[in-house]
Order: C-alpha cells, then structure tokens, then sequence
C-alpha cells in the first residue's frame, strides 16, 4: 500500500520507509509532481503537520501523512521547536546547529527533546506523537542523519543520532514512535 508524506526531504522519506519496511510504498511531493512551498504558519506542531498533509489529500485525494517534528531545548525555552528547520536559515541545518550551540554557549543544563507530530489525514485528522529525550552536545559528531543528529545524543545513549546507522537510529528515534503509534492504530480501526 502507499503512503504520501507531505515532505520533499529524501531523508525524510528514506527513513520513513526504513521504519514502516518494504510492505508500503512511501511517495513524496515530488512523485507527484508537487513542488509549491507549504506554508507552515501553525502555531504548534499539531497545526503544521496538519497543513501539510491537508496540502497533500486536497490537491491528490490520496490520504496523506504531515510530518512536522523539531528540537525543543529546556534550556531555550523550547526553542527552536516549530522553527527547526528555519531557525537561523530554510533548512539550512549547519547555520540552524551553530545557532543553537551559540545560544547554548556555556550552559550546563543541556536536555533537549526532539517531537515529531504525524497528522494522517483522509478528509478527517488523526495525530499521532514521538518523542525522545537527550543532550545535546558542544560540536557536531556524526556523518549519518540530517538536521540536528550530529549534536543530539539520545537519553541511554552515549553516541548522535549522526553516528548511529540509519537502522539503529530508527529503533529509538522519536518519528519511528509516531509511525508505531500510526501503524498500530491503524491496525485496529483501518484508517489507511
């Protein structure tokens, strides 16, 4: 069966697939032919990850998945949160990381969450939620992953997101505990 996630990011898609395994098809905008940027104006995760599959059912009728996940740190305030892949540059995770790590500058208190908000949406909504709590590091470690996997270590951890195999990764990351929470409800009420 085949999935539509309201993303463009190859990695994104990539991982996704990684985790809901070879019995589904996860497609992107581009196999679609959709390349108009989706304004993300929500205020909360919820709100975005709903725009973004919304999008994608009015303009396909597929039912389509909204991802909209970010790095919350304790000691910012839960900042960047909704402004991850903007915060100091449009998906420009390098500026994005250094802006972080700027503000985070001699600060010991270093948890920081990365929530990923799933919206499945059919012509209803259903939301479904992952976490995973960490530190995040001083300096970039890691060549695997994108956004800020080389600075975030995973709670019962001792290495990033970046040095972990995109398979190892996806056993705890906090978007396979969404997609879980999808597949298994889904399971139960055949919402897809």
């Amino acid at each position: 069966m085949e999935l539509l996630i309201a993303t463009h990011n190859t990695h994104k898609i990539e991982e996704i697939q990684n985790i809901i395994g070879p019995d589904h098809t996860v497609k992107s905008l581009a196999d679609y032919d959709l390349y108009d940027e989706i304004i993300e104006d929500g205020n909360t995760f919820e709100e975005n990850a709903l725009i973004k599959a919304k999008y994608c059912f009015e303009k396909t009728g597929i039912p389509s998945l909204g991802d909209d996940s970010g790095m919350v740190v304790e000691a910012l305030g839960g900042r960047p949160g909704i402004y991850s892949a903007r915060y100091a540059g449009n998906h420009d995770f390098d500026k994005n990381i250094d802006k972080v790590l700027r503000e985070m500058d001699g600060e010991k208190n270093r948890r920081a969450c990365f929530t990923t908000v799933l919206c499945f949406y059919n012509g209803k909504e259903y939301y479904f939620h992952g976490e995973m709590w960490g530190k995040i590091l001083n300096t970039k470690t890691g060549e695997h992953g994108f956004g800020y996997d080389p600075v975030f270590v995973p709670e019962g951890e001792n290495i990033t997101y970046a040095e972990m195999s995109l398979e190892d990764k996806n056993k705890i990351s906090h978007r396979k505990k969404a997609i879980e929470n999808f597949l298994d409800y889904n399971r139960i009420f055949k919402i897809w």
